[in-house]
């Protein structure tokens, strides 16, 4: 079996309010995220909340995702990406790392690192846009205990660092991969591609 987990507990100071629960066209960005994820075919879903979690898990709670409230959350991310896996179930064999603020990211995206996973034999499978690698990605399971143990002042680029021989990586057609929101900037900027898409999508139907 392999999970997402959706790291959803930041507190969005680049943003200066809750970046999560901004609109993104008919939704909120934290919602297109969840249901870009579940319609992809990892098995099951884990969000991981922390700052603002009651709020966001009301408007999460008709999706089919698993909550898990990270009480550490401002000792930053890999704090989160701990208490995730640490609510994952024993046999779960690996899991699917995404971004609660990478609402453009495709469930292709995620496909590509499942097929990736279970064709070969590396434990670290990592998307890349033209050379740069990008988010979301996946680990085996098998460094469970090894990223408990991680400095969070790295972060899962340590276990990375550490292990660059089980690493593979997918070259996929979507610069997507390398683009979260952290900023006003990058909201404007997406919330404007958005409605671009949307209204030539229209003028393709008319």
């Amino acid at each position: 079996m392999i999970w997402a987990m959706i790291l959803a507990a930041g507190e969005s100071r680049r943003m200066g309010r809750p970046k999560l629960l901004l609109p993104y066209g008919r939704t909120t960005i934290i919602e297109t995220v969840v249901r870009k994820v579940v319609s992809s075919r990892v098995d099951k879903t884990l969000v991981v909340l922390g700052s603002r979690w009651r709020t966001i898990k009301k408007i999460i709670d008709h999706l089919p995702v698993t909550a898990a409230v990270n009480p550490r959350y401002k000792q930053g991310m890999l704090s989160s990406v701990v208490r995730g896996i640490a609510a994952l179930p024993r046999g779960c064999r690996a899991v699917v790392v995404a971004l609660g603020d990478q609402p453009e990211i495709r469930p292709g995206v995620v496909n590509r690192l499942l097929r990736a996973y279970r064709r070969g034999k590396r434990g670290i499978i990592v998307p890349v846009y033209r050379g740069k690698r990008g988010h979301p990605f996946l680990l085996d399971l098998k460094y469970r205990k090894e990223i408990a143990a991680l400095n969070p002042e790295v972060g899962l680029r340590e276990l990375l660092q550490k292990h660059p021989e089980d690493i593979l990586e997918v070259r996929v057609p979507d610069a997507n991969i390398l683009h979260d929101i952290d900023n006003p900037d990058d909201y404007r900027k997406a919330a404007r591609s958005k409605i671009s898409r949307r209204k030539r999508a229209r003028s393709a139907v008319s």
